[in-house]
């Protein structure tokens, strides 16, 4: 039986579940690379060439292992710019008895996949994504009727199905989290280490000149483009994290410091999701580390937590509430994103340092998402399908799959608690507690009101005024609720007043970055 098997962008590994019992003598892999994929959304120019040349290394690997491989480039003659047209393309040219493909990790291509047994001739076989550890049916099963589907509960169960950081039936060292041990703010003496850079290849080189040509409008800079993008990399980046990265992350993983967008984190994020690298391989070798004495429980454990745990946990719940789950608004945002999203053009230093290095890198790391970008577009009251769309275009790790949880529930709690118990909300104290980016700053952050007052301050104690009747009522947002009783309406008036100034005051999103995912209605 002659067998094509349609290799996705981001299934870029050689145990694919589409690849496992792949025939050389008989079978062909196709990949391609299609105008579609690279503009449903604009997407960052570094995120094109990453994935471009990591296909590119990926499809050469497997045709040095003696695999045929029908590669389409983006600029090659007759290329359709979309999956569904080039798997028809390639079904004429091969004539196979049956195509099989992996899951996708987004909705949209699912459905795409769906329409492919009505067009194409020979039998579909859809096999399930093997690049994540919990099964969509496992997550599905484990969530049931819960009343409530929080991550820490998940993170437990998949802490004792794999037996990572346990001693028999109890976590190591008798503690599940040590995230409260994980918010330190960086000491000015402490220097991180460098980013382990990985130069473009002559590969990656007609990337960056094919992205530049054809994509030049998308956001993002290609300058200094350094991501790896072959296994072989991909696993010398992992070695370099655990060496230099793993021993101090835990302390300062929430950390932010002005000039350094890379601290301790591991920037494996991208290649995980590519698929150059499993969780499974990355999880053990943190927990090895331990083990060995070459890094603090803390840091392993808050670091096995982001994958074992939340990333797991967002992949699952995307799948189980997709797709309705996008289309919740439970804190009614209505504003549009502001121009500075996309420009860094803002007097507010935290934000333009954020947005800059987003922009430079196609990267920030969590806090920095969520506790700064995220905050902001929180407390400001922007529409969640805008601030969803931006965070799905600016970074190289991005994917429907845990972007969409990430920012619709976690973020914006446009979810109305799903995921997270209470809005992460924050004032501009927490930014000056977790940074250095306040003292560089026009604003005050430790006035509250008026001229010079910090945004952040203002924004916050509207957010909670604007949603009272909402919130007032959750346990965990109980102090500062008692705060506001005790403000007289002037001084909440105050309040709003220098919110509604400020916020008319930023110039609107003026571009129009692509076009909504299909599922969104207007």
């Amino acid at each position: 039986m002659k067998t094509l098997r349609f290799v996705l962008g981001d299934q870029l590994h050689r145990r694919i579940a589409s690849l496992i019992d792949i025939d050389p003598e008989h079978d062909a892999v196709l990949m391609v690379e299609v105008r579609d994929e690279a503009t449903y959304v604009r997407h960052h120019k570094q995120k094109i060439v990453f994935l471009f040349s990591a296909m590119r290394h990926f499809a050469a690997e497997l045709t040095e292992k003696g695999i045929a491989v029908d590669y389409v480039r983006l600029d090659d003659r007759g290329n359709s710019g979309s999956l569904t047209g080039e798997l028809q393309r390639a079904i004429a040219r091969h004539g196979p008895d049956r195509v099989v493909v992996t899951e996708p990790g987004e909705w949209r291509v699912w459905q795409m996949m769906q329409d492919w047994r009505e067009v194409i001739s020979p039998s579909l076989e859809i096999r399930e994504d093997n690049r994540f550890l919990c099964s969509r049916a496992e997550f599905e099963a484990w969530a049931g009727d819960r009343s409530s589907l929080l991550m820490e509960a998940f993170y437990r169960q998949m802490r004792r199905r794999t037996g990572w950081l346990m001693d028999g039936d109890e976590p190591t060292d008798g503690q599940w989290n040590y995230d409260p041990q994980n918010r330190k703010r960086l000491p000015k003496t402490l220097t991180a280490p460098d980013r382990e850079a990985f130069p473009p290849d002559s590969t990656t080189r007609a990337c960056i000149a094919l992205v530049d040509r054809e994509f030049g409008d998308h956001f993002g800079s290609l300058d200094g483009f350094a991501w790896p993008v072959t296994r072989k990399d991909a696993l010398r980046a992992l070695r370099s994290f655990l060496a230099d990265g793993l021993p101090t992350f835990g302390d300062y993983q929430d950390a932010m410091r002005q000039g350094a967008p890379f601290l301790y984190h591991s920037l494996l994020s991208p290649m995980l999701n590519a698929g150059l690298l499993t969780p499974e391989e990355v999880c053990v070798a943190a927990e090895r580390a331990y083990r060995n004495g070459d890094a603090p429980l803390n840091g392993v454990e808050g670091f096995i937590r982001q994958i074992l745990g939340w990333r797991e946990y967002v992949r699952g719940l995307y799948w189980a509430r997709m797709p309705g789950y996008a289309e919740t608004n439970a804190l009614d945002a209505r504003r549009d994103l502001p121009w500075f999203y996309w420009s860094a053009e803002t007097e507010m230093n935290c934000l333009h340092q954020c947005i800059s290095e987003t922009r430079d890198h196609a990267y920030a790391h969590h806090i920095q998402r969520l506790m700064v970008l995220g905050n902001f577009a929180l407390l400001a009251g922007i529409e969640p399908r805008q601030v969803e769309e931006w965070y799905l275009i600016v970074y190289a790790d991005a994917y429907e799959w845990v972007e969409l949880p990430n920012v619709h529930g976690m973020v914006l709690w446009a979810d109305g608690g799903v995921i997270g118990s209470k809005p992460y909300a924050a004032s501009g104290a927490y930014i000056n507690r977790m940074s250095d980016y306040c003292a560089n700053c026009v604003f005050d952050v430790k006035r509250k009101v008026g001229e010079g007052a910090c945004p952040f301050n203002y924004l916050y104690w509207d957010f909670l005024i604007r949603n009272e009747r909402r919130l007032k009522g959750n346990p965990r947002l109980t102090m500062p609720y008692r705060t506001l009783d005790r403000m007289n309406d002037e001084r909440r008036a105050e309040i709003h007043a220098d919110a509604e100034r400020f916020l008319g005051s930023l110039a609107p999103n003026s571009a129009e970055w692509g076009p909504k995912p299909q599922y969104w209605s207007e």
